[in-house]
């Protein structure tokens, strides 16, 4: 089992760029292919990308060209970088491995566009 922490999120206009992070809470010798998802409320989580671990990103259709999942593995840290933001992208989005294992689940971290 793997603690994740994912921050960056918080208030953003639309239109505007957010850069979300995630890294594990412990020490562990390395992360494996990992994904970024995000739940609205009433709504089933989705996937929003995942990367392997050489680094190929693997963007969700819904969401190419304008999010970007990246990692550092020396830093063990993995980026999701959001622009061009929209109100219906106010959700709270988590990171997990690539499929996710339900233990896993941290807390996510929120965003919010709005103006």
């Amino acid at each position: 089992q793997v603690q994740l922490v994912e921050s960056g999120g918080g208030l953003v206009q639309p239109g505007g760029s957010l850069r979300l992070s995630c890294a594990p809470a412990g020490s562990i010798s390395g992360l494996p292919m990992m994904g970024w998802y995000r739940q609205a409320p009433g709504r089933q989580r989705e996937l929003v990308a995942s990367i392997g671990r050489g680094g190929t990103p693997y963007p969700e259709d819904s969401f190419k060209g304008r999010f970007t999942i990246s990692r550092n593995n020396a830093e063990k840290t993995v980026y999701l970088q959001m622009n061009s933001l929209k109100p219906e992208d106010t959700v709270t989005y988590y990171c997990n491995v690539y499929p996710p294992i339900a233990s896993d689940w941290g807390q996510g971290t929120q965003v919010t566009v709005a103006s």
